[in-house]
């Protein structure tokens, strides 16, 4: 009886009186937002898969609009006529071997999802692998940590190619081999694909020199660069279709035939 006395007291007290009024509705608020703001945080922690799978979709489309836009011509041109030679599909690592010889990753993307044989996989931050199986909803990845792995690469600063290896020592740094001994390199270059092949597009990054020596016959280098992926904590990677692919394949056999 005291409490619902008191209660009304109360009641009557704040609706009559304009500063009791503002003093209430401010410590309603302040009470109600910080729970919302806490349910608002609960929320957000748990809705995390989601908004990760929006980021990876966005990016991948931007990834896309790059890949295409460093193929067209710079010359002004209709945009209903260009035929995007780039297509890019995200996907999830669901296996993945840093530690062998030859080293693979599987992936939750396969042929239902138009995914072939030596397509580029790449992240972010830069080039993973090569699709070399695939079923219909899986693909296995020939890792760059692989000794079997050989990748056109350049540096970025002076478009001097060669050959992306990996000597099986440290899942963090690879090779970078045919570098001619005339190429000015320092450590700290950005190494880069070359796009002198079907499979990647041209300047995805690598990594950057840590150090170099020359060959034993001193023609070339024999560089030695630190990876921009960590190539022992991958989750989401990119496939890159390149629509032209089979036809560039078809003219260069033919012309190996001649």
């Amino acid at each position: 009886m005291f409490l619902l006395l008191f209660g009304i007291a109360l009641s009557l007290t704040i609706q009559s009186h304009s500063y009791h009024k503002s003093k209430f509705i401010n410590s309603a608020n302040s009470v109600t937002g910080g729970v919302y703001g806490t349910v608002n945080g609960i929320g957000q922690y748990f809705n995390l898969k989601t908004q990760n799978e929006i980021l990876v979709e966005e990016n991948q489309k931007l990834r896309e609009a790059l890949f295409n836009s460093a193929s067209i011509s710079k010359t002004k041109i209709d945009s209903t006529l260009i035929d995007k030679r780039f297509e890019v599909i995200s996907a999830e690592v669901f296996k993945n071997s840093y530690n062998l010889p030859n080293n693979h990753l599987t992936i939750n993307r396969g042929k239902r999802d138009s995914v072939a044989q030596d397509f580029g996989v790449i992240t972010s931050k830069g080039i993973v692998g090569i699709v070399d199986n695939t079923s219909k909803k899986y693909a296995t990845v020939l890792s760059i940590l692989s000794k079997n792995s050989r990748i056109n690469a350049k540096l970025k600063r002076s478009n001097q190619s060669g050959s992306l290896t990996w000597n099986t020592k440290s899942p963090y740094v690879v090779q970078l081999e045919d570098v001619s001994k005339f190429a000015k390199i320092s450590v700290g270059d950005t190494i880069v694909t070359g796009g002198k092949s079907a499979i990647f597009p041209k300047d995805i990054n690598i990594g950057t020199i840590k150090d170099f020596t020359t060959d034993v016959g001193g023609d070339t280098y024999v560089i030695n660069v630190d990876l921009f992926n960590n190539m022992t904590t991958l989750e989401h990677v990119y496939i890159i279709i390149n629509k032209d692919k089979k036809e560039l394949e078809q003219l260069e056999a033919q012309s190996n035939e001649q």
